[in-house]
């Protein structure tokens, strides 16, 4: 019943998993892509390269994701064509092909000792500017980090490098760190064109000023916003893409143009009645960094604060394995196998292991979602980043920091962010036409100023183009479709990080997009809708030699994760029973398990499938509300056991809590009926809803006429065990616990993977997929009434009801500010809200 259930607990080797043939997964972190526009464009740039499948763009998480043949194309080239295509910067972040060690050594042959050291897959340098820098790729299996640091490599005095966050989080400092650094300068360069401009200072229309504000302007265009340029032009020339950055440039340079332009003007003798304005294109220029900065911060911030990997304790206390009271303090990355560490009081859990000496409580709702402390003993679990309370705790070690369940948990949140959800296809439509429909309409409202100015306040045509242009420019920049690009990836980004510290993890963003629709919710029993630790309470054995039944029974069900044959398996230990070996074993899911021992023929199973249901004492057992296991050899039966099992503690609640949403509940069980109707009877499940005798084929059936049923309805279908795995990807949205007598086939099949065994995850579910589909609403409808009436106050439409109701175009760079920072703090908002409790 503990996530390594659920979760890969060995050390991870070699990926042979990559693909067919020479097909390579690639990792990328990018820098530069700030909207929707730059994913579609990075996308565009994908399939321009040969052999390139399965790729993934994530705008929050800066990263991409796609396999490439390197056969055809090297990962290098490839890399090459993406930066030439879109100008942005690329780094290659490693695929996980063994556990990972960064150390530093100045000594000349270190690259080629680690290299030859025995259990060491791969070697290289990630940092081309510290050549002392090397990343070490080993089988920890085949050797520990200590051993390598320590011992094996000790001739070339290794140190380990200073702890790096995640490559996500660290490409997105990085961005943070670029942006400020270009908005720092550009309001440097900013501030003497302002002051010239409306300071009262005397003589401010010399040429002396001018000069300074033209070579300030000059340097923010050239400087500056010129990385605007290569952008934009290779997404309109190369990927037919018009983004965003075209109308910076577009907005940006038609300021510095006129103003240079009415510089020359003034300089001959012959200046313009408007006078120069090299304000507008510096602030303006400045405010759209400001504006690219506070967004990027934000959503790195957002990205952060609901990142699991945090709990990652960065040192552990070693015991001696020989003396319990030897310890020292190390790096949380030297833990290898074998390990034992001690959990001091108050501390946090360094990683994945069994607890081996002392008691204590531990608070696991970090990791979980359950507030209630849980008692910890020998023999007992516990999770890296769960709390320690008031005891000591000496643990053996399970899994490595870098593949424990905070990282596992991690992978699949990240994996599930990469997939693009339904309504990001609308979205992305939507910000596609965006940037041609404002271009459109600034040529309509330079047009139609141009015409106003002429014909109705009767101006110059020279005054009328200068004020004309003035418009034009604010409409161009005003408006921002980096809003609606964000309105759903910011979201489920926040959801997936928040549902992870519930202990719920969504698979695909389309699971947090469809959870909010559920019409009925189907449970499996046994497992499920109980602890899944079930007991023999009765036994009765029919005409032959005990022994030999309870040996091969116990040689059949010692091996099984069934939690009938558990339970059959420790009841028969308990009893001194020893094994007795078979020539076959087979497991046949909703049955039983089959077994032969020479020319004879042993099953065990539920009695409905050996037939055996009539039998008085299957019957009487059947009465008392008992689960029945029947045994056979060669067809003649020859013991009945009698089960029973515990009803969830939280199971009538969350059963109580979907009928009052007015969801309907189901339970579909292989088990006995009357076991299972007595188990609806319990919860308060109507019996025209409840299915016994269940095998697998049954529950995809049943599941699948309740789709075709009610057209439109959305069926959760909720369970762990083998047996379950058609029905939960049968169902619209597959749950499944982490039970006793969960497996990776259950899991696998699923769509969304509750941490802990806690049918509360499923309301829970529910609750953050209604919450994110409500932010998501609010973010489009800010978006496009953001975008209308900004559209409107810089195009002058109100200027003529009331006066000077317009924005300037020098602040119109502001708008980014405006309308992005409202979609990011909605979509952060889900940290501090209550779901499903």
């Amino acid at each position: 019943m503990f996530l390594e259930d659920i979760l890969d607990s060995g050390p991870v080797g070699v990926d042979t998993e990559r693909g067919s043939g020479a097909f390579e997964k690639v990792v990328l972190s990018v820098q530069g892509m700030t909207c929707s526009g730059c994913e579609k464009k990075l996308i565009k740039a994908f399939r321009r390269i040969p052999t390139i499948r399965n790729e993934k763009t994530s705008q929050v998480l800066a990263r991409a994701e796609y396999e490439i043949d390197i056969s055809v194309i090297s990962i290098d080239e490839s890399i090459s064509q993406l930066k030439r295509v879109t100008s942005y910067s690329f780094e290659q972040l490693a695929d996980d092909i063994g556990q990972a060690l960064e150390i530093l050594s100045g000594h000349p042959d270190a690259l080629m000792k680690v290299g030859q050291c025995p259990g060491v897959q791969l070697v290289d340098r990630p940092d081309n500017n510290n050549p002392q820098l090397l990343r070490i790729y080993y089988n920890a299996a085949e050797v520990g980090a200590r051993d390598l640091l320590e011992h094996r490599l000790a001739d070339i005095k290794p140190r380990l490098a200073p702890p790096q966050a995640h490559p996500s989080l660290i490409a997105g400092k990085k961005q943070v760190r670029r942006d400020g650094g270009l908005f720092f300068i550009s309001a440097f360069l900013t501030l003497p064109v302002l002051v010239f401009s409306w300071a009262p200072i005397p003589h401010k229309g010399s040429v002396v000023y001018q000069v300074v504000s033209l070579v300030a302007a000059s340097l923010i265009q050239v400087g500056v916003a010129f990385e605007f340029y290569p952008s934009a032009f290779k997404s309109l020339f190369r990927s037919r893409v018009i983004e965003m950055d075209l109308l910076i440039v577009l907005s940006t340079t038609a300021a510095y143009a006129f103003s240079v332009t009415a510089f020359a003007f003034m300089v001959s003798g012959n200046a313009l009645e408007t006078g120069t304005f090299f304000e507008t294109s510096t602030l303006l220029a400045t405010l759209i960094l400001l504006g690219r900065f506070i967004s990027e911060l934000a959503r790195q911030k957002a990205t952060e604060s609901i990142s699991i990997r945090s709990l990652q304790t960065q040192t552990a206390i070693l015991i001696d394995n020989g003396n319990r009271n030897v310890i020292r303090v190390v790096d949380a990355r030297l833990l290898q196998f074998g390990d034992t560490f001690r959990v001091m009081p108050h501390s946090s859990v360094v990683t994945d292991g069994i607890v081996v000496y002392g008691g204590s409580e531990v608070n696991e709702s970090m990791v979980t979602g359950e507030p209630i402390p849980v008692a910890k003993a020998k023999d007992s679990h516990v999770l890296a980043g769960s709390m320690n309370g008031t005891g000591n705790l000496d643990v053996k070690l399970v899994n490595l920091p870098g593949q424990n369940t905070i990282s596992a948990i991690a992978d699949m949140v990240d994996a599930a962010e990469l997939t693009k959800p339904r309504s990001q296809a609308i979205a992305d439509t939507v910000a596609g036409y965006f940037v041609p429909v404002i271009v459109a309409i600034t040529l309509i409202v330079f047009v139609t100023w141009v015409l106003v100015g002429i014909l109705i306040q009767h101006i110059s045509h020279k005054s009328a183009a200068v004020n004309a242009l003035t418009y034009a420019i604010a409409t161009l920049i005003i408006s921002c479709p980096c809003a609606i690009g964000l309105a759903v990836p910011m979201v489920v980004v926040i959801a997936g990080g928040v549902a992870a510290k519930y202990g719920v993890v969504f698979k695909s963003p389309q699971t947090i997009e469809i959870a909010r629709k559920t019409t009925d919710v189907v449970f499996d029993k046994t497992g499920t809708l109980t602890q899944g630790r079930m007991s023999v309470v009765r036994q009765f054995y029919l005409g032959f030699e005990k022994s030999m039944t309870e040996g091969f029974l116990l040689g059949m069900t010692q091996d099984a994760k069934h939690p009938v044959s558990i339970a059959i398996a420790e009841a028969l230990a308990a009893s001194g029973v020893k094994p007795n070996r078979l020539d076959s074993i087979d497991v046949i899911p909703g049955c039983g398990i089959e077994g032969r021992v020479q020319d004879s023929q042993i099953r065990a199973g539920n009695a409905r499938w050996l037939h055996v249901e009539t039998n008085t004492h299957v019957q009487a057992m059947l009465r008392e509300g008992l689960t029945t296991f029947c045994v056979e050899y060669d067809q003649y039966l020859v013991a009945i056991f009698g089960l029973r099992d515990t009803i969830r503690p939280e199971a009538p609640r969350v059963v109580r809590e979907l009928k009052e949403r007015g969801i309907m509940v189901h339970i579909l069980s292989g088990d006995d009926d009357i076991a299972v109707r007595h188990t609806a009877t319990v919860l308060n499940i109507d019996s025209e809803n409840v299915v016994a005798g269940a095998g697998p084929a049954d529950k995809q059936a049943y599941v699948r006429s309740l789709t075709e049923k009610k057209p439109g309805s959305t069926v959760i279908f909720c369970g762990d065990g083998t047996n379950d795995a058609v029905a939960l990807a049968q169902a619209t949205l597959g749950i499944h616990i982490n039970s006793g007598s969960a497996t990776e086939v259950a899991k696998s099949a699923a769509d969304v993977v509750l941490v802990r065994p806690d049918l509360q995850g499923v309301i829970t579910a529910i609750d953050i997929s209604r919450s994110a589909f409500r932010r998501i609403l609010f973010n489009f409808g800010w978006s496009a009434v953001y975008n209308v009436f900004a559209i409107l106050l810089a195009a002058g439409a109100f200027v003529a009801a009331f006066d000077k109701a317009r924005i300037r175009p020098e602040f119109a760079g502001l708008g980014e500010i405006a309308s992005v920072l409202p979609v990011i703090v909605i979509a952060f908002t889900m940290k501090y809200f209550n779901y499903g409790r």
